[in-house]
């Protein structure tokens, strides 16, 4: 099992906390691709739109009569054909979200965790205990932590931690979500990733009763089971005869 350090908000180490092979073992790049599009397909607005020839202003009626004249027959001057027409196959508003599997999802926040611990860049504090709302206090926090770039703050559901929130929000690349919102795109999205104790080890369970059984019995190095050779029909036969 990996450890990592658990600090206070002055940067000071005050334990040690173990972290489950299950949940911070391996890393799979494709499975962080797949959620990461997910992710920003389901964010995207869909509100384009083109006009087509029903939609564009001008009039219906037929320029000119369709023989003896000529020209090429028109019936009006909304057709795709002519310049200020409409607009054959564009663009309509529509979702680009689509269904992405909860395990995939889960298997995802495991390797993106995996994947902050690789990189020495996961922090893991006791509590984040702000007594007032301010956000100078907030940043000190931070660079106590030796944050210096982009950070997203972890905390458990229901905190109630109002001081958090306010101290935390008006700081420039640096968000806070819940233990139960947390999504492989914000670990990946952010430089710094701060768990409180408490939200870690509540993660932490519940990624950890979400792995297959498979996926266990190979990440802790059991053999496989051998498959049973099938008995042939003739098999069968033969001892259903001797059985006689």
């Amino acid at each position: 099992m990996a450890t990592i350090d658990i600090h206070d908000l002055s940067g000071k180490a005050v334990g040690t906390l173990e972290l489950a092979d299950e949940v911070f073992g391996a890393i799979h790049e494709d499975l962080l691709w797949e959620a990461v599009k997910h992710y920003r397909a389901a964010q995207r607005a869909g509100t384009h739109a083109t006009k087509n020839r029903w939609r564009v202003s001008g009039s219906g009626k037929k320029l000119w009569k369709q023989k003896g004249t000529g020209r090429a027959r028109i019936g009006s001057i909304r057709s795709p054909l002519w310049r200020h027409g409409g607009t054959v196959h564009g663009p309509q508003p529509r979702s680009y979200e689509y269904r992405f599997p909860r395990k995939k999802v889960l298997g995802a926040l495991r390797s993106a965790l995996a994947a902050k611990l690789s990189d020495g860049k996961l922090i893991v504090v006791n509590a984040f205990d702000v007594k007032e709302p301010k956000t100078q206090q907030f940043r000190e926090a931070l660079d106590n932590l030796k944050v210096d770039k982009t950070a997203l703050l972890v905390e458990v559901a229901n905190h109630g931690n109002r001081n958090l929130d306010l101290s935390s929000r008006n700081l420039d690349g640096v968000e806070l979500v819940t233990s139960k919102d947390v999504h492989p795109y914000h670990l990946l999205r952010y430089d710094r990733v701060i768990f409180s104790q408490a939200a870690i080890e509540k993660l932490e369970a519940s990624l950890k009763n979400s792995v297959s059984r498979r996926v266990r019995r190979v990440e802790e190095g059991e053999p496989k089971a051998e498959k049973k050779a099938a008995r042939s029909p003739r098999t069968r036969g033969k001892k259903a005869a001797e059985v006689a």
